[in-house]
């Protein structure tokens, strides 16, 4: 009777394990669902020699910034997502930095504040000094706050005129660190193309599977005006009212805003309008400061501001008000972004069957650009 017994409470202990087996794995099972990845990104490292023969890679840089952020910003990914795009400054060989720091500083760590980059790089200045490419990839590589995903793609771009063995940090080990955290190095020799190969420029390169270039860095930016470039020059201003700062450097991040649309058109009106159509792709994004975007991001972010850090008009406002005054603004938003979109593909397509035949092609945008294309096939990165 007992082994009865026994034998029974076994069979039913064994049902009721198999039963909880199966509803656990079975697909109608209420098991959390797995958060989703995070999203590919693209992080790029600029280190830029700002000593005293230089003052043409530093124009080439701040006039062509949105030319590669519009490149980067056509990049899919493999399941048709857009990437997040991180960009870091670093300058070396400068005197004007501290010599126990090798002659280099980053300027800023990887950011999506593209409106900072900007303003960072219009503040350089040049200044003669020693010029060591393995100190500043070595610190590049552990100031700066690399994802460790194997999907992302981390490029470093190193430009400067001087051997690339100068320095006690041996390039081939900090070139040997960039490939142990899958950190593609390219080189920029501003310069001779063969030069540049004569003083390690393209070993350097080599190394981590990267590209060596060489690029003519006195040569002037070539603008090609348009006629897409005034309507989407009033786009542009039309965008910038869609913009609601908030918080304690709302106000100051808007003012940052409008001087780097001012900065561009130093440059020319075209160089304005290229920073426009990076103002109205994914890669533009102000959540720190900007209630449109924040409240795309996070609702919830209007219950937390400060009435004081709200602007004007939304400091009487209640809870709905404020929603839709908000939602208003995203759909004026998203509808003159379409615009300005729709209309730099009509003009890229002039510029492509007007392009002048002397056009450079040497120059650091082509350089940086043509690069981040041919590592990108790597990690399935799709470039339109």
């Amino acid at each position: 009777m007992k082994n009865s017994i026994s034998v029974s409470v076994k069979t039913i202990a064994f049902f009721l394990i198999t039963v909880f087996t199966i509803g656990c794995f079975s697909p109608t099972s209420q098991a959390k669902p797995k958060p989703e990845p995070d999203k590919q990104k693209i992080m790029l490292a600029l280190l830029l020699d700002t000593s005293n023969s230089m003052d043409g890679l530093i124009d080439q840089a701040k006039s062509q910034l949105w030319t590669i952020v519009n490149e980067l910003a056509a990049a899919k990914c493999g399941n048709g997502s857009r990437p997040e795009i991180q960009i870091a400054l670093f300058e070396y060989g400068n005197d004007g930095l501290p010599q126990a720091e090798g002659y280099m500083r980053m300027v800023t760590n990887l950011t999506t504040d593209l409106d900072d980059i900007s303003e960072r790089l219009f503040g350089l200045s040049t200044n003669g000094g020693d010029e060591y490419c393995g100190y500043a990839i070595d610190k590049s590589i552990k100031k700066l706050n690399w994802s460790e995903s194997k999907a992302d793609l981390k490029m470093i771009f190193i430009a400067g005129n001087e051997p690339f063995s100068q320095g006690n940090v041996a390039y081939e080990s900090a070139c040997k660190l960039a490939k142990e955290h899958d950190i593609v190095v390219n080189t920029i020799f501003c310069g001779d193309y063969n030069e540049g190969i004569r003083t390690s420029w393209r070993h350097g390169a080599t190394l981590t599977g990267g590209s060596y270039m060489s690029i003519e860095q006195n040569q002037k930016t070539v603008y090609i005006r348009t006629p897409y470039d005034d309507k989407i020059d009033q786009l542009n201003n039309d965008l910038n009212k869609t913009y609601i700062s908030y918080g304690a450097q709302g106000k100051s991040k808007k003012e940052k805003q409008m001087r780097q649309d001012q900065n561009a058109e130093s440059y020319s009106q075209a160089n304005k309008v290229k920073r426009a159509i990076s103002k109205s792709s994914h890669a533009y994004k102000n959540s720190s400061w900007d209630l449109v975007d924040a409240y795309d991001e996070d609702e919830a972010v209007l219950e937390s501001v400060e009435v004081e850090y709200l602007p004007e008009p939304m400091q009487t406002m209640d809870a709905e008000e404020k929603k839709a005054y908000v939602k208003g603004l995203t759909k004026e938003r998203e509808s003159i972004k379409n615009e300005i979109q729709k209309l730099s593909n009509q003009r890229k397509q002039y510029i492509a069957e007007n392009k002048p035949s002397e056009a450079p092609e040497n120059t650091l945008d082509q350089a940086m650009v043509n690069a981040v294309k041919a590592v990108g096939k790597s990690k399935q990165l799709i470039f339109e």
